[in-house]
This record gives C-alpha cells, sequence and structure tokens, in this order.
C-alpha cells in the first residue's frame, strides 16, 4: 500500500525559504513521476514540481525559484522553496504516479491531477508580506 507522508511546512516572511519532504512507502518510487501541488482557499489544486529519474519540470509560476529533488536512498522527495512571495501561500501536497509511470506535461495546467493516484495528507505554507 503506496503512503505518502508530507513535512516542513510552516510561516515565513516574504523572501524566505522552506524545504518540504514527501516520505514514501509502500513501493519503488524512484522508477515513478512523484509531483508536489498546491491548493490555495477557493482555487483549484494546481502542479507545482516533478521528478522522474533525475528529470525535474516545473510551473511557470515556480521556475527558477522552486527545486524538487530525490534521496532514493530514502525514498523521500524534497520540495526546496526559495523567495517565497504571498502567492505561494497554499495547502502543499505530495503525489505519486502509478509505479513504473513517467511525468507526462500537459498544457495548460501543467500536470493533470487524474495521472497522480496516491496523495498525501499535504503541509500547510503561509508566506506573509
Amino acid at each position: 500500500q503506496v503512503q505518502l507522508v508530507e513535512s516542513g511546512g510552516g510561516s515565513v516572511q516574504a523572501g524566505g525559504s522552506l524545504r518540504l519532504s514527501c516520505a514514501a512507502s509502500g513501493y519503488t518510487y524512484s522508477t515513478t513521476c512523484m509531483g508536489w501541488f498546491r491548493q490555495a482557499p477557493g482555487k483549484e489544486r494546481e502542479g507545482v514540481a516533478a521528478i522522474y529519474t533525475g528529470s525535474t519540470y516545473y510551473a511557470n509560476s515556480v521556475k527558477g525559484r522552486f527545486t524538487i529533488s530525490q534521496d532514493n536512498a530514502k525514498n523521500t522527495v524534497y520540495l526546496q522553496m526559495n523567495s517565497l512571495k504571498p502567492e505561494d501561500t497554499a495547502m502543499y501536497y505530495c503525489a505519486a504516479r502509478w509505479p513504473g509511470y513517467g511525468c507526462v506535461t500537459i498544457s495548460p495546467g501543467f500536470l493533470a491531477l487524474s495521472d497522480f493516484p496516491s496523495w498525501g495528507q499535504g503541509t500547510q505554507v503561509t508566506v506573509a508580506s
């Protein structure tokens, strides 16, 4: 059974940084597309970043500020968030595609929620202006 557990959220001032972690268990995630999504109050959930066998993908809104990475030994995916803005405030979710599936980006939208059957519980990020 796939389990994803996020951590690392919190409150920061604009311009600050946070690093989110997603610990995966239940399968070998290193050969599966892993994604980070976020959902702000009153808005739809949107893709932020994804990673698959070392290749990384980013939404335009976070390019140059966010970095996704993975530690295969720890079965953990990270999202380093720098130069945070108030509009980055949201609940952040880690998600996984089916085992063995790569990342597929779409336009518009960047990542399709329906491509990710497994989700974590989310971690809150709040950026104060």
